[in-house]
């Protein structure tokens, strides 16, 4: 899961790209589970690609995108946000949730 500049973000959306997006605050602890989590889905995924940004560093995003609380993960589809998830329960929740994305 790499860290995605918000200049490389409008690359991709531009470019009308279909990856995961999942969006965190440094200091929330259920957005470190999370991305833990997500690191053991995208190594069993390996074709889903899995992004993450630091809403702080790119609060523009959370008005752009309706963004109501972190950790958040978007499924973006042609450019487009296509879902967003909040209550990201487990592992296997992620897992499947992904699945159906590829």
């Amino acid at each position: 899961m790499e860290e995605l500049p918000l200049d490389k973000l409008d690359e991709r959306l531009a470019a009308k790209e279909s990856f995961v997006l999942f969006v965190y605050t440094p200091m929330c602890g259920t957005c470190k589970i999370t991305g833990q989590m997500l690191r053991v889905v995208e190594a069993a995924l390996p074709d889903v690609s899995i992004d993450q940004i630091n809403l702080n560093t790119a609060p523009s995003l959370a008005e752009k995108w309706q963004i109501t609380s972190v950790p958040a993960l978007l499924l973006i589809q042609s450019g487009q946000v296509q879902e967003r998830y909040y209550a990201l329960h487990s592992a296997a929740h992620l897992y499947d949730l992904l699945k159906s994305f590829t």
